[in-house]
């Protein structure tokens, strides 16, 4: 990394920290399970996305399973995705008699809804209303442009969002300048909580493209294909590098001002090749 020595010391011990505080996601496929096991530490946030095509179902079961285990797992429950009140209420319950204290809500993508929340705000505030049953409660950040919403809409929902959250996690960038400035403009919006960087990891171009291709409905992928520009950066060689983005990110993700407190990994299944790459990065970054 550019500049003194002290100053490339810094940017690595607070690389360092956000490798450390890592949350992988990953899609509820068969094999997902296993592959946890196999590759991922006890001390890694896994967090469980939903889809519109399969519902809630295979989230909260995996997401139950891997609490089991032992692990912090995360399950994303899209407003969409709820019926009603009814069904909040036993999502709560089962998720909390799993043993989860941590969700990610966003909006979701459902057309049109389940049923009466269309965005995250009205769960947010319902969760609170039951007492406010999980200690932690994330919601969603655009570095990037929305496709259907004004940029400033989007970081005014998070102002409206904040009483009820307690992180955030920025959805997927792959430019460090873009990212640096959309941390600055919600810090100067006075909105303090917490960010995880999201960022892709390492992919290979061949089980990212077999992924694509058999599940499809995952929200990580589905997000790939509706953004062809940015699948094409994964499957162009040299089109894409994790170490890069994060390099040239700099102080703009390691300032304590900046308030980021890890990194969100979108792992598109590939769990084993994102721990190595986090394990060797750390090892390099420690020389």
């Amino acid at each position: 990394m550019p500049g003194s020595r002290a100053g490339r010391t810094s940017d690595a011990t607070g690389f360092r920290a956000l490798l450390s505080s890592v949350r992988y996601e990953v899609l509820p496929a068969r094999t997902t399970e296993d592959k946890v096991l196999a590759h991922v530490p006890r001390d890694v946030v896994v967090t469980v996305t939903a889809s519109p095509v399969k519902g809630l179902e295979p989230t909260l079961d995996l997401v139950g399973r891997l609490a089991a285990h032992g692990y912090r797992a995360v399950p994303h429950v899209p407003a969409r995705l709820l019926r009603d009140d009814a069904h909040l209420k036993e999502v709560v319950d089962r998720l909390r008699e799993a043993g989860v204290d941590d969700v990610f809500v966003p909006a979701g993508d459902a057309d049109p809804p389940a049923g009466a929340f269309d965005g995250a705000l009205p769960v947010l505030r319902r969760l609170s209303e039951l007492g406010s049953p999980f200690a932690r409660v994330g919601i969603t950040g655009y570095p990037e442009s929305h496709p259907l919403i004004h940029d400033d809409l989007t970081i005014q929902a998070m102002w409206d969002k904040r009483a009820h959250a307690t992180y955030i996690v920025s959805n997927l960038c792959f430019d460090p300048r873009v990212l640096g400035d959309w941390v600055g403009r919600i810090r100067r919006r006075d909105v303090v909580l917490p960010v995880h960087v999201g960022v892709a990891g390492p992919v290979q171009r061949a089980k990212l493209l077999a992924l694509a291709t058999k599940i499809g409905v995952g929200e990580s992928t589905r997000f790939l294909t509706e953004h062809a520009s940015w699948f094409l950066r994964f499957v162009t060689p040299g089109g894409y590098s994790p170490d890069r983005l994060l390099a040239r990110g700099g102080k703009a993700l390691t300032a304590p001002s900046a308030g980021v407190a890890g990194l969100h990994v979108f792992t598109f299944n590939q769990i084993a090749e994102a721990e190595r790459w986090r394990r060797a990065l750390l090892d390099r970054l420690s020389d």
